[in-house]
């Protein structure tokens, strides 16, 4: 009788424990499961991410549309332009011809930027000056159309200079370097273009697929951590500059309203140039990191050292 409740409890007992091996099996498997989705999952970009961005960049573009209006015209008294200097920090005009004005930059500036090939930035400032140039002449600088770029991360800029030795220069470049091999090309719309009171005629983008503006920054925020805590642009935007006016239209071919309201003219000179250009479409597969011994030199054609990295991200 003894060995029968013996048998009894053994029997229940292995029932007992296989049903709880059983589950604590089934438990760590879908564990396990659930962890390796929660990973895949966060690797992937978040479409509601995506819209947030999108739509931080609209907000932005609506606030620099409404700029020319709000403030006026600076550049006509010759006021300050980008990155809080003036236009004559920047360029001299006489006899109508203007020249870039060149000074070495102490340290130079280390800029990382995505490049814009010539394939996409030609048939732009084509139309750029097709537009603008007949009103201007020589009163606008217009972009360089090989050296079209988008600013993303300043390891050191005018406003907050961090000296560097030629080792750190090579580190930061070779930090570049990694974060560019995990991005994804960029594929991009023109969203709109728009004219700044301080004269910069800009392209302003939206990203359809690839790493966004604000994940760039990020990674390069995070590999190049001696760089300034202010950068010159807010993390989501994406813009080019197209040109900048100098100085008055000229008087020849403006009307009476035009005369004494330029910035009639020239809201009809950009919308004339959305209807052009506007949903144009480019893919950006470059990161740059750029060294300019001068100021600005990537807008004004000065001295500067190149580094090129392809995108390394591939998808399937």
């Amino acid at each position: 009788m003894v060995m029968g409740r013996v048998r009894n409890w053994w029997s229940h007992s292995k029932t007992v424990a296989v049903i709880w091996f059983s589950s604590l099996a089934l438990f760590f498997f879908l564990f396990q499961l659930a962890l390796r989705n929660s990973t895949s999952l966060s690797s992937l970009p978040s479409s509601e991410s995506a819209m947030a961005n999108s739509n931080r960049r609209s907000t932005l573009y609506d606030k620099m549309e409404r700029d020319l209006d709000q403030h006026g015209a600076a550049f006509l008294k010759h006021g300050e332009t980008s990155q809080s200097l003036s236009l004559s920090d920047l360029f001299t005009l006489k006899d109508g011809f203007v020249t870039p004005v060149l000074k070495a930059a102490h340290p130079p500036v280390r800029a990382n930027v995505l490049y814009m090939s010539t394939e996409y930035s030609v048939p732009i400032s084509k139309a750029v000056k097709q537009v603008f140039d007949p009103y201007f002449d020589k009163a606008i600088w217009f972009q360089n159309s090989s050296l079209y770029h988008f600013s993303m991360f300043h390891a050191s800029h005018h406003i907050a200079p961090v000296p560097a030795s030629e080792i750190e220069i090579e580190a930061e470049a070779a930090a570049a370097k990694a974060v560019a091999e995990g991005l994804c090309p960029l594929q991009i719309v023109l969203d709109r273009v728009v004219l700044t009171s301080t004269g910069v005629l800009l392209g302003c983008w939206q990203v359809i697929s690839g790493t966004d503006p604000v994940s760039i920054r990020a990674k390069l925020r995070t590999a190049l951590a001696r760089a300034p805590e202010k950068q010159l642009y807010d993390e989501a935007i994406l813009h080019t500059s197209f040109a900048r006016l100098l100085s008055h239209p000229k008087a020849s071919l403006m009307d009476t309203d035009s005369t004494s309201n330029p910035i009639k003219l020239f809201h009809k000179l950009v919308s004339q140039l959305n209807n052009e250009i506007r949903g144009f479409k480019a893919k950006v597969k470059e990161l740059w990191y750029v060294e300019e011994y001068d100021v600005l030199a990537l807008a004004l054609n000065g001295k500067m050292k190149v580094r090129r990295f392809q995108m390394g991200c591939s998808r399937t």
